[in-house]
C-alpha cells in the first residue's frame, strides 16, 4: 500500500484516505510506525452516511487537548460556543458535521433566512460545505429566527449551536 509510512503523508494523502473510507463500508483505517499513528473511522452513527472522522498522532501537540472536548472561548470573544440559555419555547439548530457555514446558496444570493423570519419544517436554513459537498440545513420546527449563531463563511464543528428558533 502506497500510505505505509504516515511521516510521509501529506493533506492531500490523509484527504483521500478519507474519502476512501467515507466512500466504503470500512469502519476504522489505521496507519501505524514505531512512534506515529494516523486513526481514520466513521463513528457508527454516520457508518452508510459518508462521513468520516480522522485522528492522527503525527506530530506531538505542544499543548495536549483531550479529543472530544470543546474549547471554551472567552465569553467576550466574537463567535464564542459558550452554551446561551434558551427559553422553553425556543430550540437549537446544531451543525450534524463538521465544515463551512454558508447562509446563502450563492455568494450574491440573498440569505436562506435572517433573523425575524419565519421558517417551516423543512425549509433550509444554511449549507455546510464538507469536502467539497454542499449540505443544505433545513429546520427540524416550525417557527421564528430569534439568533443566527454563526458569521458567514465561518468554520462550524459538529453540534456547534448555527440558530435559536421559537416554536410556533
Amino acid at each position: 500500500m502506497p500510505y505505509s509510512d504516515p511521516s510521509t503523508m501529506n493533506v492531500q494523502t490523509i484527504k483521500e484516505l478519507i474519502e476512501i473510507v467515507s466512500q466504503s463500508d470500512i469502519a476504522e483505517l489505521v496507519v501505524e510506525d514505531d512512534d506515529k499513528k494516523l486513526v481514520i473511522k466513521r463513528p457508527s452513527a454516520f457508518i452508510g452516511q459518508g462521513q468520516a472522522v480522522v485522528s492522527a498522532n503525527l506530530i506531538p501537540p505542544a499543548n495536549p487537548v483531550e479529543v472530544g472536548q470543546p474549547q471554551q472561548a472567552p465569553a467576550d470573544e466574537p463567535g464564542s460556543t459558550e452554551t446561551e440559555l434558551v427559553a422553553a419555547n425556543q430550540i437549537t439548530v446544531n451543525a450534524p458535521m463538521v465544515g463551512t457555514f454558508y447562509v446563502a446558496p450563492a455568494p450574491d444570493a440573498e440569505p436562506y433566512v435572517k433573523v425575524g423570519d419565519r421558517v417551516q419544517v423543512g425549509q433550509p436554513l444554511c449549507i455546510i460545505e464538507a469536502m467539497k459537498l454542499m449540505n443544505e440545513i433545513e429546520a427540524e420546527v416550525s417557527g421564528k429566527i430569534v439568533k443566527v449563531l454563526v458569521s458567514n463563511a465561518q468554520p462550524v464543528e459538529y453540534g456547534q449551536p448555527l440558530f435559536v428558533i421559537e416554536q410556533d
